[in-house]
């Protein structure tokens, strides 16, 4: 892979600002002379975590939850911000006590993932998990989620379900499924 020298920052500032999220204008000049200004979003700086729980060598758990973004509900796997001080390993731990009740004495990391680089700053590691045990924490959930147990034979409908669309899901079921065939 080619290296590329980015461009150079001439300036950056905040043009909006909400409790999660803050927007940069940030003016580049790229190595061949051009100057552009591009904005992005920058979120908390701490990344996220998405994991894939294992009910069994055959079956996974995905969530049903609200997503305010498409003012819909999602199927997906459970996620969430890592909190300060955590790892991304003991976020994951958290988020499966929290979502879905269970954690994990196998904790395995698939990938570190971008969501539309070109324009978001967040960083989320993918991880599987095996050998469920009950544990439950009390999460930040303003309604309990649906838990849903999928056969792995039967993936192709979950990927055909009009409510299991978002991408770092997508992503996170197919990179478990290359994982199970090494």
């Amino acid at each position: 892979m080619a290296s590329r020298q980015v461009p150079k920052v001439l300036k950056r500032e905040v043009v909006a600002q909400s409790r999660l999220l803050r927007i940069e204008a940030v003016d580049l000049k790229f190595s061949n002379g051009e100057q552009r200004q591009f904005e992005r979003m920058q979120g908390s700086g701490r990344g996220a975590v998405m994991v894939v729980p294992f009910v069994d060598d055959q079956h996974i758990m995905l969530i049903r939850e609200y997503a305010a973004g498409l003012h819909d509900y999602q199927l997906g796997f459970p996620k969430g911000l890592i909190d300060p001080g955590e790892t991304p390993e003991q976020a994951a731990q958290r988020e499966l006590k929290e979502e879905i009740g269970f954690g994990c004495e196998e904790l395995n990391r698939l990938a570190e993932v971008t969501m539309a680089p070109q324009f978001f700053s967040a960083k989320m590691t993918l991880f599987t998990a095996r050998s469920l045990y009950p544990e439950q924490l009390a999460g930040d959930e303003p309604e309990p989620l649906e838990q849903i147990v999928w056969s792995l034979d039967n993936v192709d409908e979950l990927l055909a379900q009009p409510d299991f669309t978002e991408a770092r899901s997508v992503a996170a079921l197919l990179m478990t499924l290359r994982q199970l065939k090494k």
